[in-house]
């Protein structure tokens, strides 16, 4: 009996062992999910991997700066850093750049001319008198959050040098161009300068151009301030395809109108009905508003239908002037380049607007809204806004002798019951010589 259960027993530990062999053994799908899961996972950390070294480096960088500790240890000669003298000039950017600002095109100032770098005295912002004749100067991009405690100065040069932004890897200088200048005077201009790479891989996601002494040009004078413009956003090129224009020009494509997308549904709307331009949109808002809100739709909500219409009245209409007369009786109405009434002549009569009665005014809007469906072939007139008013600074039509109208022919021009019109001045025309009116229905 004794040799029958040692007999049992070993058979039990082989099953036993055969046992844990088939467990310890995987299959062939499961090693196959294991390896597309480490791939996978691999992947993802090579992706995150240059993420988060950016995200720690900025933020070690500014806690570094904000670290009081670490500004004692920089310096290893004492425990406690030397306080910085105080900068006897400061450089300024004469005017700001002009937004916006797309990767690759010219930086420009607000006024559309070279960007200038001037040398200030650093106590009331003037230009100073007695400046150094010569200094190398060097434009750098920098943090659009620096300095990050708020202020517009910074302390050191060493302060400032933590401001810099360099390049990604892999990629071009950020700030290409006359990047270093001479300053004569108290004043250098730069002509070419362009960014190379857009900010939105930054955490602030905005860039500024900052103007400091070049480092290690030779000048040993009292320390010259830093220079640093407002905050930005820098955009990749292929967006300046698609910039709005402010103000826009009357030869501009519509869709450069805010709240009208290039190729968007307003934009083939308008597109399809001949509204290809600028000026036809204001063509059409002048002398026919209603039909233009109708043919944006119902999706046009009152608030981006007053987005548009107040950006493109910031059109500069222009000083040309078009005539249209009718054969009978002999009237004629002066627009300008927007459809907007200048000066009514009724059989060779200057009218005031305001002096005629509520038949003659509808005839006159029938003259308008002619002259606007025959806008092509209207012919330029030969006359000078400007020169009908010596010294009064009135419009061109207030000066009209109060003339009555002649009568209107015997079959009428217009609808019965129409309501009555009334003229208006625009102001906006009026304060730049250009005198025109609009008509409205009360």
């Amino acid at each position: 009996m004794a040799v029958k259960r040692l007999h049992d027993g070993s058979e039990n530990e082989e099953e036993q062992r055969d046992e844990k062999r088939m467990h310890r053994l995987p299959s062939f799908s499961t090693v196959i999910k294991e390896a597309v899961l480490m791939k996978q996972v691999h992947n993802v950390f090579m992706v995150l991997e240059p993420l988060l070294r950016r995200v720690v480096q900025e933020e070690l960088q500014a806690g570094l700066v904000r670290s009081p500790r670490y500004i004692e240890r920089a310096s290893p000669e004492t425990s406690s850093p030397p306080s910085s003298p105080r900068p006897k000039w400061r450089l300024a950017f004469l005017n700001p750049p002009q937004l916006s600002i797309f990767t690759g095109s010219k930086i420009e100032d607000a006024n559309g001319n070279p960007l200038q770098v001037i040398l200030v005295d650093a106590d009331t912002g003037s230009p100073s008198q007695n400046v150094p004749q010569f200094l190398r100067i060097e434009l750098v991009p920098i943090f659009g959050d620096f300095p990050h405690d708020g202020r517009e100065e910074c302390s050191s040069a060493g302060e400032f040098a933590s401001g810099v932004v360099k390049e990604r890897a892999g990629k071009r200088p950020l700030l290409t161009g006359d990047v270093a200048l001479t300053m004569r005077g108290g004043r250098a201009t730069v002509g070419e300068l362009q960014f190379t790479d857009n900010s939105s891989w930054l955490r602030c996601r905005k860039f500024r151009i900052a103007a400091r002494v070049e480092p290690g040009s030779g000048y040993e004078g009292p320390r010259v301030a830093e220079a640093m413009t407002q905050a930005f956003n820098v955009r990749d090129h292929r967006g300046e395809l698609y910039r709005k224009h402010y103000p826009p020009a009357l030869g501009d494509d519509v869709w450069r109108l805010e709240k009208i997308g290039k190729e968007g549904a307003f934009h083939k709307k308008l597109t399809q009905n001949g509204v290809r331009t600028v000026q036809e949109f204001l063509q059409m808002l002048v002398v026919k508003p209603d039909v233009l809100r109708m043919i944006m739709g119902d999706g046009r909500t009152d608030r981006m239908w007053e987005v548009t219409t107040k950006h493109a009245r910031q059109c500069e209409a222009g000083d040309k002037v078009y005539a249209y007369t009718a054969g009978q009786p002999g009237a004629t109405v002066y627009v300008n380049s927007i459809c907007q009434l200048v000066k009514i002549e009724l059989a060779g009569v200057e009218c005031v607007p305001q002096h005629l009665n509520r038949a003659q005014k509808a005839y006159v809007h029938q003259l308008l809204l002619e002259a606007f469906e025959q806008r092509a072939s209207l012919q330029e007139a030969d006359m000078l806004l400007h020169a009908s008013h010596s010294g009064n600074d009135l419009p061109l039509l207030q000066n009209a002798a109060p003339a009555v109208a002649p009568p209107l022919p015997a079959t009428p021009l217009w609808f019965q019951g129409t309501p009555d019109i009334d003229f208006q001045i625009i102001d906006e025309l009026a304060s730049q010589g250009n005198f025109a009116f609009k008509m409205f229905d009360e």
